[in-house]
């Protein structure tokens, strides 16, 4: 799936390497004063925690 510039994206799937838009975050949060996220990737479907 090819994103457009117009989406932005909060990394990659560790599973695929697929671009994850942050549309696709599940839920954010904070660990050790750390932004994390989980996210559904569009290319798999995994719920994955995105690489930077």
């Amino acid at each position: 799936m090819e994103l457009s510039l117009t989406h932005p994206v909060t990394g990659s799937c560790p599973e695929c390497h697929t671009p994850i838009p942050t549309s696709r975050v599940l839920i954010e949060y904070e660990n050790d004063g750390m932004s994390a996220c989980y996210a559904e990737c569009p290319n798999c479907t995994d719920v994955v925690t995105p690489e930077s």
